[in-house]
């Protein structure tokens, strides 16, 4: 086991991994902007390095200040949590050329599975349904058009890059697909300086179904069921559960065995998640694949009894999994709200600002990650996630009332958040149901929007 682990993040996930490697015995590193001086990681952390200012790619992102802070605290691996550095392989690969373990897997891995078009053939040759689209990056519109007439519309142009919706054109029909090829091109370049597309059937009122997988240094890979994301705006989870409320025993083991395939395929080491869109009749087909830790991992841990944090950190130190996949069965429900520091009656508009009053909620099955306190001031720099609200319960209707009440008690005042669009939404006859789909939220949004207009 490793003796000291630096964590290159912050917010609740850092505070996150640090509890983690506490309970492992391992000592913790936190790196902080000068925002952040003050932030609850830089505190319970053993140690803390100051990495530079507020602004993300100059703190956070700063490869060369998050290495040097981790040699010269002493630290033999760095775990970089989600966001910022934690799918960059040329940060994993400068981690190995300093001695350093980087908590996740190899950087050819990383880049391969980044890069959403080799990822997709990848997946086709280890036999994972897949999206009837392009082969690979589409250079010209005349090439798209060909292949958008052949795969019939709707299609979705993607950016091979991409993430979080950005270079994404869906495409109903032939004259709109070449204004849309050109700005869904230039969104790519601007938002990741690479400009390639892709292009695939789009698939109508899908569900956004991930599969949790583990895998060791043995070659021993097994999957942990599936977590259901269709609640989501603009590509981006508000709401997630587990298990789904429509993947039954047989369909969760179909779609656990082409995750594990899709793994092996690629040598893949550590904690990971497969994502897939799951279509009205029940087929489904690989989305992408996230390397690293997902911000929805507790509704996993909660139904699954696993410690995803620890595992990931025992993978990297060499230690094989303990866990079989014959014990690998969901027990009970759980869901997740992610409370964002957000305005949820304008457009969901970060609202930054000092927290005046907070009170967690408890009781029985409520978990609470989150680095916010009393007057904390929330920062404008980064991503505006302050909270996640989990709940798990003996099943699916228990854990919607648990988290009606937990909702209740949730008090944070001083900035807008989204936890009163969340009691809107969890109390919708479709949520209720398990009767939803991606395109769920722009469905009730105006509806949402004026009633917590009303009450507040």
């Amino acid at each position: 086991m490793f003796s000291k682990i630096l964590i290159a993040n912050r917010g609740e996930i850092a505070l996150r991994i640090i509890r983690a490697c506490k309970e492992l015995g391992v000592r913790t590193v936190a790196v902080y902007s000068t925002t952040d001086a003050t932030a609850a990681h830089t505190i319970f952390a053993d140690e803390s390095v100051c990495i530079g200012p507020p602004e993300g790619s100059k703190s956070y992102l700063n490869k060369v200040q998050i290495i040097s802070a981790a040699e010269i605290t002493g630290a033999d691996a760095i775990h970089p949590g989600y966001g910022f550095l934690a799918e960059n392989a040329e940060f994993a690969e400068m981690c190995a050329s300093c001695g350093l373990k980087f908590i996740g897997p190899s950087a050819e891995v990383i880049r391969k599975m980044g890069d959403k078009a080799e990822a997709k053939k990848t997946m086709q040759a280890a036999k994972v349904p897949v999206v009837p689209g392009s082969e690979g990056v589409v250079k010209t519109e005349e090439e798209a058009l060909e292949i958008a007439r052949q795969i019939k519309f709707p299609v979705i142009l993607k950016a091979v890059a991409g993430g979080g919706g950005k270079g994404m054109r869906i495409v109903r029909e032939e004259q709109a697909l070449a204004n849309s090829f050109m700005m869904a091109r230039a969104e790519a370049e601007a938002g990741f300086g690479n400009p390639d597309l892709y292009i695939e059937k789009y698939i109508e009122n899908p569900r956004h179904i991930e599969i949790q997988v583990l895998a060791d240094s043995q070659g021993k890979i097994i999957h942990l069921g599936e977590r259901e994301c269709s609640i989501q705006r603009r590509h981006q989870k508000l709401i997630e559960e587990a298990p789904s409320p429509v993947v039954d025993r047989k369909l969760r083991q179909k779609m656990g065995a082409a995750a594990v395939r899709g793994a092996k395929s690629v040598g893949y080491e550590s904690a990971g998640t497969i994502e897939f869109l799951l279509d009205p009749e029940g087929n489904f087909y690989f989305m992408e694949m996230n390397t690293r830790i997902q911000v929805e991992h507790p509704v996993t841990e909660m139904v699954y009894g696993v410690d995803l944090v620890k595992e990931q950190i025992r993978i990297a130190a060499g230690e094989p999994l303990r866990i079989q996949q014959k014990e690998m069965f969901p027990r009970g429900h759980s869901i997740e709200c992610r409370i964002n520091a957000e305005d949820p009656t304008n457009n969901f508009m970060p609202a930054p600002g000092e927290i005046t009053s907070i009170y967690l909620p408890g009781g029985p099955g409520v978990r609470v990650d989150t680095h916010i306190y009393n007057s904390y001031r929330v920062p404008p720099f980064y991503d505006s996630l302050i909270a996640k609200l989990i709940v798990s319960a003996r099943n699916r209707v228990d854990a919607i009332r648990r988290l009606n009440r937990a909702l209740d008690e949730f008090v944070l005042e001083g900035i807008k958040t989204t936890i009163p669009f969340h009691k809107f939404v969890i109390n919708t006859p479709e949520f209720i149901k398990g009767e939803f789909d991606t395109h769920f939220l722009e469905k009730v949004y105006d509806k949402a929007k004026n009633e917590i207009s009303v009450e507040t």
